[in-house]
């Protein structure tokens, strides 16, 4: 993606606790020569290859797996984000845009099709995102249930080789503007509002963002 230098995060353990904190992202990548993409939720596995790696499983009757293998495929995150009225800035000359957050992963495809190995992806993908319920859910592992469910999915690993981060927060903006920013959003306080005016007030300088 494009990301000017004053938006780009390149701190590995940032990039990488945003995907885990907003797991659920977009696979992108050719089937028969058109994009294609599938929302579906990511594993990240840290410590494979000098950026990670993730993780994840679709539908078998979904035709993107057929062409993922060999193939350089895109993973997308999105974090919150919000709708800038330049009427914030009490400035002349000034226009409106979009704070946002996210990040992109590229990287080689291989599929997985043996049971073993798709029982443990869906096995630590219930486990990760049933983690922050009051009782975590866990898989039954036995039975001829889970051996159809097996059946529908092929599961997929992405050697993550580039890794794009954008913390887009207004930072193209003087200090004081980004501060009345700030307070239009906690004012508004509708949507990602109250998270894109905490993240614009990590770039403002320490004087300012009291």
């Amino acid at each position: 993606m494009y990301v000017p230098s004053r938006y780009a995060v390149t701190d590995l353990d940032v990039l990488h606790e945003f995907i885990e904190r907003n797991g659920f992202g977009l696979l992108v990548s050719q089937v028969e020569d058109a994009p294609f993409a599938t929302h579906i939720p990511f594993l990240l596995d840290r410590d494979h290859g000098p950026n990670g790696r993730l993780v994840g499983h679709v539908a078998r009757a979904n035709p993107q797996w057929r062409h993922l293998a060999g193939q350089r495929a895109l993973a997308v995150f999105s974090g919150p984000h919000a709708y800038i009225s330049p009427t914030w800035y009490e400035a002349e000359n000034t226009v409106p845009t979009w704070d946002y957050v996210a990040v992109h992963a590229t990287g080689m495809v291989e599929t997985i099709e043996d049971k073993e190995t798709l029982l443990d992806i869906v096995r630590r993908t219930t486990d990760a995102y049933e983690s922050t319920m009051p009782a975590p859910w866990k898989l039954n592992a036995e039975g001829a249930f889970v051996d159809r469910l097996l059946d529908q999915i092929v599961g997929f690993r992405l050697r993550i080789d580039k890794l794009e981060g954008q913390w887009k927060m207004n930072q193209n903006h003087p200090a004081e503007r980004r501060a009345k920013v700030i307070r239009a959003l906690e004012t508004r306080g509708t949507g990602d509002d109250a998270a894109v005016a905490r993240l614009i007030r990590a770039t403002l300088p320490e004087e300012a963002a009291t």
